[in-house]
């Protein structure tokens, strides 16, 4: 099984290459479309400017080689920004589409109850729980585990069908989304430890 690491010119992409080899997964960065036509499964990881790894997927012709490959029902799954590149729109970016392969946008963590006034920081940071939205095999015996968040944007699905799972910071937002063969959380899996390691091997074991 080949699984492709998408590179879009940033992006945590040591981290996950290497939480993939350690559990024996064959991935390796992936930067042109041919790769991603041969691979089995893709993964779009973190951190970054929404609007910098988009310009950088386009620049690298890889937005419809994703977009195709998630039409013919490769699995596929997005880590931080990578979710975040799944929906329509980003308020990061604005004027800047997204892959659209799932309804929705992209808000800034925002309002009384975050900065100076509110006490909440931005980016939040640090340990959280996930309160799992619906059973996902993914996701599976997760429900309330602490998983690590670095981000100052979070998803908005057009619909709640596409939340995997809820997590609370100031607000509750989506911590997790997906359908059909796609499937991204807003947290780090890679620096998340054994719940980390628990959810990319469910990924890899996966029968969408």
């Amino acid at each position: 099984m080949k699984i492709a690491i998408v590179n879009g010119g940033s992006g945590n992409l040591g981290s996950a290459l290497k939480a993939f080899a350690h559990l024996g997964a064959d991935a390796a960065l992936c930067d042109n479309a041919a790769e991603i036509a041969l691979a089995d499964r893709i993964v779009i990881p973190g951190q970054g400017h929404f609007g910098d790894v988009m310009n950088g997927l386009h620049a690298r012709g890889l937005v419809e080689p994703i977009r195709a490959a998630a039409k013919a029902g490769i699995p596929v799954f997005g880590i931080c920004i990578g979710l975040q590149l799944f929906f329509e729109k980003s308020a990061e970016a604005p004027g800047l589409s997204g892959l659209g392969l799932l309804k929705g946008e992209v808000q800034l963590f925002s309002g009384a109850r975050y900065g100076a006034a509110g006490g909440l920081k931005v980016p939040h940071m640090g340990w959280n729980a996930l309160k799992l939205a619906r059973p996902h095999p993914v996701f599976d015996g997760l429900d309330g585990t602490h998983v690590y968040f670095v981000h100052s944007y979070f998803v908005n699905p057009a619909s709640n069908a596409d939340v995997l799972a809820w997590c609370d910071y100031g607000l509750t937002f989506c911590a997790a989304a997906g359908q059909d063969n796609l499937v991204g959380c807003q947290f780090h899996p890679e620096k998340s430890q054994t719940a980390g390691l628990r959810i990319l091997k469910n990924f890899l074991e996966w029968k969408p």
